[in-house]
């Protein structure tokens, strides 16, 4: 959910708040559900998916709370994160990443660095999950060799 509006707030220059607003969560959890039923057991999808206008879980409100804390710290630390990214990207400009690597090392890093509820793994096993579903095929590769560098580098810096 939040790289879906980071993405889009890239790539159209709308501002967040207009994005929060209008981030329609019943056609996310009808989307979310007619995803897992392609994917995931074989079933049809059209006999598991709800309704497009069907009411969103409270799930999938939490997820869109934590979504909405997530884009609002990447928003807030966009120096601190982009700096990091800079630092750790070996022959890469920031500018010249794709836009879903670099939304994805955003997020991460933000996470890794301001979130310290969640484990840094599993911070750095979602983003290579992300990156592999959305990204190109080397996208996986990139983004775990980039935190890695983060991750020592904190390790280092804590030591």
């Amino acid at each position: 959910m939040a790289l879906q509006m980071l993405y889009q707030r890239e790539l159209g220059g709308s501002p967040l708040a207009e994005i929060l607003a209008a981030f329609d969560l019943g056609d996310y959890a009808a989307e979310t559900e007619r995803a897992k039923a392609e994917g995931g057991n074989g079933d049809s999808p059209a006999a598991d998916a709800p309704p497009p206008d069907a009411e969103p879980h409270p799930q999938i409100e939490e997820s869109f709370d934590y979504a909405r804390r997530l884009l609002t710290g990447v928003e807030e630390h966009a120096e601190t994160i982009d700096e990091q990214i800079r630092r750790h990207a070996e022959n890469w400009r920031l500018e010249r990443m794709p836009v879903i690597d670099r939304n994805i090392l955003r997020l991460a890093i933000y996470e890794m660095l301001f979130e310290s509820k969640v484990p840094k793994v599993v911070i750095v096993d979602e983003a290579i999950e992300l990156a592999k579903k959305f990204g190109s095929e080397n996208s996986g590769r990139f983004v775990n060799g980039l935190l890695d560098g983060v991750l020592k580098a904190a390790s280092e810096e804590s030591s």
